[in-house]
């Protein structure tokens, strides 16, 4: 029981993080949940992916950077998500309730919580304490990372037609890079060195997703003043 409370812990305390920064206009809870509960399914596609694709590139690359590459970047950082994007598109994303643009954000950490909480409920009850004690710290704030720079730009482009097309092309594109790097670098080591990487791309991340939090929550309260501030060029990330 301590190990499955210490895996589903960070979920649910990010999930609550991000619900109080939502300050001017909540979300139902109830569909907060359910959207918890379609991260938690939108593991099994990525899963599908990542089981059917591994091995064939493997034995057609080998082993080396070029194949650690492709499967932190296109196998699994684009496989997870992508799945998770699918639920924040189709699904929260043509809610009645999505009528801000913080609720990008909101809907998308939802989404991300329950995929990361799923993932790691099996990874700690394999391996134990100590890698519920890191992923606490660092893996599954690094998919509350990734749903923020989804979220940031779902947001954006529910509420600027002529740039839609874009911002969802951007909400799949910085999650991936962020997500491949913070993989490739676990994935190609198990050196200090190559830790530092992931960890470096990681903070850089976290200093991002909160600066867009904010950014939003500004937006978010200019959009319920009535005031047109979403239209402007300067709220791409980069």
């Amino acid at each position: 029981m301590g190990l499955l409370a210490l895996a589903i812990a960070p979920g649910i305390f990010l999930s609550l993080f991000i619900y109080y920064k939502d300050r001017y206009n909540k979300e139902p809870l109830g569909l907060l949940l359910l959207t918890f509960v379609l991260g938690i399914f939108s593991t099994i596609p990525a899963l599908v992916v990542q089981i059917f694709l591994t091995k064939p590139v493997e034995r057609i690359m080998g082993e080396g950077i070029a194949y650690t590459a492709v499967f932190s970047y296109l196998i699994v950082a684009l496989s997870e998500e992508g799945s998770k994007f699918l639920v924040l598109r189709y699904y929260a994303y043509r809610r009645k309730a999505f009528d801000d643009p913080f609720d990008g954000i909101v809907y998308s950490m939802m989404v991300g919580m329950g995929f990361a909480t799923l993932e790691n409920i099996a990874y700690v009850l394999q391996h134990g304490y100590i890698t519920g004690i890191t992923r606490m710290f660092l893996s599954v704030p690094a998919h509350a990372t990734f749903a923020v720079l989804m979220g940031y730009h779902v947001g954006l482009a529910k509420f600027d037609a002529a740039r839609r097309g874009r911002y969802l092309l951007l909400a799949i594109f910085w999650p991936v890079l962020f997500h491949g790097t913070f993989d490739f670098f676990l994935f190609l080591g198990k050196t200090w060195l190559h830790f530092l990487g992931a960890v470096v791309s990681f903070i850089v991340a976290v200093r991002l997703s909160l600066t867009l939090i904010r950014r939003k929550q500004k937006l978010s309260k200019d959009h319920l003043s009535g005031i047109d501030s979403i239209s402007n060029h300067d709220h791409d990330i980069l």
